[in-house]
């Protein structure tokens, strides 16, 4: 059965270039080992911004020009004089930084940070060297994965604290996993086949002063919802064959008088998933919201996901750093020559996480209205006073049985974890460092908390995969719509009929993963 809404899964790259965009499926295959290439125009630019750096640094008569963090202090000691060895800045970047607390954050999001992180590296806008930017494109043909904790960001100033873990454990320091285990990091990279980085304090800055943690959970969280939005799509087209509802709620006319682009996208889906149903004639002649409305629910999620689209494409293209380097003759944004007119040095705030933390904040929103439509719809099949007389809880004999009862149960607290977790963060600003950081988007908050919704939504398909699989199993009807058929034989494929009383948390896993799989073509 094809998807019924947003787009059709982008291609899976085998290897991902630093010249041209980043993609989102590039992040999501990042998880495991990848060929990252640096082909000679990503080397070429990254050794121009790297020669501009150093002219810049030493500038006119071999005095040092102040240059944020190569010969600064950092954050609300950017005032006072950095370290004078470059080996010695890195520390002075790292050190202070390792201050993160909580459990490790899971590996495929360090991995495709780290990605995102070489890939805006590799621009040539950060005045690093290009060894840095070779080295971490190696590292990707490995499984080594810095740990990294979770809490420390406040995305203001890039993720500075996950990223410095990330950083430290590639020079050898902290801890990393290889192959799934956890292992002192010069462990990791000795078995990795891989050298510790050697970094100097604009090296060291340009890995951790950008919001790729920020950026990474917020793709593979939008990855995820957007692949839940279309199972709810193909089972709420399912749920309506099986009780023979009458798919005039998805009338073309009446979507279109809507005005709302998304809902006229998704009706036209579901019509094509339901072409063939025939109503069963006994059906109310209103169906209640969660069928009725489910086009303009999920159409105003298609709408709002296009928004969350737009801005992690952005953040895929954009170059999150501070200072930047623009190699080339011209003056300095002062107009005066900077560096012989070699190019200029701008500092400014590319690192603030603002963009993804309403993004993630809407997705939040949206990921949260998405479950209740899951369990809503689910509470609909396991009444008997709603859905066309089948057992109370699809149970095969009730009392002796409970058939759906637990699942239930864990769907309503699902749904209330996703909630109580769904407050807006991206205005929640505390000041902090001084002052220096006076607002602050908490972006990490946000994405991290929109990821971790994203996999309790996919449950939540899966328990109403379970539960649509189960009413046929006690009584409900064969779909009409072909297409609807073709998805209830791929479920009970995968999830025997409960017959009697079993667990069924396994099965909501497994029939999630069919239906909610990132990238993955469904029924």
């Amino acid at each position: 059965m094809p998807t019924t809404t947003g787009t059709a899964p982008s291609a899976v790259p085998s290897a991902v270039p630093l010249t041209g965009p980043l993609s989102a499926a590039a992040l999501r295959r990042a998880a495991t080992p990848l060929t990252v290439t640096v082909d000679d125009e990503a080397r070429d630019r990254v050794e121009r911004g790297r020669r501009l750096f150093t002219s810049l640094r030493h500038g006119e008569g071999g005095e040092d020009r102040a240059i944020y963090g190569a010969t600064t202090g950092f954050g609300a000691l950017v005032g006072y004089a950095g370290r004078a060895d470059a080996a010695d800045q890195c520390d002075n970047t790292l050190a202070h930084l390792g201050a993160g607390q909580g459990p490790d954050l899971p590996p495929e999001i360090v991995r495709a940070a780290l990605l995102l992180r070489t890939w805006s590296l590799a621009q040539g806008r950060s005045g690093v060297s290009a060894e840095v930017v070779e080295r971490l494109a190696a590292m990707f043909a490995t499984t080594f994965t810095p740990a990294v904790p979770r809490y420390g960001s406040v995305g203001a100033s890039g993720d500075l604290v996950p990223l410095a873990y990330a950083t430290q454990a590639l020079r050898g320091r902290g801890h990393a996993y290889l192959d799934g285990r956890r292992t002192p990091a010069a462990e990791a990279l000795a078995a990795a086949g891989l050298s510790p980085l050697a970094l100097d304090g604009r090296d060291a800055l340009a890995l951790v002063n950008g919001t790729s943690v920020t950026t990474a959970a917020l793709a593979l969280a939008l990855d995820s919802v957007r692949a839940a939005h279309r199972a709810l799509g193909d089972l709420t087209c399912l749920l309506a064959d099986l009780l023979g509802c009458d798919p005039g709620f998805l009338d073309a006319d009446l979507l279109r008088a809507y005005g709302h682009a998304g809902a006229a996208d998704v009706g036209t889906r579901m019509r094509e998933a339901l072409d063939g149903t025939t109503p069963s004639g006994s059906r109310p002649l209103q169906e209640p919201y969660s069928i009725r409305c489910s086009p303009h629910l999920l159409g105003a999620a298609e709408d709002a996901l296009r928004y969350v689209d737009g801005v992690v494409a952005a953040d895929l293209g954009g170059i999150s750093d501070n200072p930047l380097f623009f190699p080339g003759p011209g003056p300095g944004p002062d107009g005066e020559s900077n560096g012989a007119g070699t190019g200029k040095v701008v500092h400014g705030g590319n690192f603030f996480g603002q963009p993804a933390a309403f993004a993630a904040d809407l997705l939040a929103s949206v990921t949260a209205q998405l479950g209740n439509l899951a369990e809503r719809q689910l509470d609909l099949l396991v009444d008997p006073a709603r859905n066309g007389g089948l057992p109370p809880m699809l149970a095969t004999v009730p009392g002796a049985q409970h058939g759906l009862q637990g699942v239930q149960l864990a769907t309503t607290a699902c749904v209330a974890e996703i909630r109580r977790t769904a407050a807006p963060a991206a205005m929640q600003s505390l000041p902090t460092n001084l002052h220096n950081q006076d607002v602050v988007p908490f972006g990490t908050q946000a994405a991290l908390r929109a990821y971790d919704n994203a996999e309790l939504l996919a449950l939540l398909a899966g328990s109403l995969a379970v539960g649509l699989r189960q009413a046929v199993h006690v009584g409900a009807r064969r779909p009409t719509a072909p297409r609807c058929a073709e998805l209830l034989d791929a479920l009970a494929e995968t999830v025997p009929p409960v017959d009697p009383d079993r667990p069924l948390d396994a099965d909501v896993r497994a029939a999630a993963r069919l239906l909610v799989t990132p990238g993955r073509n469904r029924p």
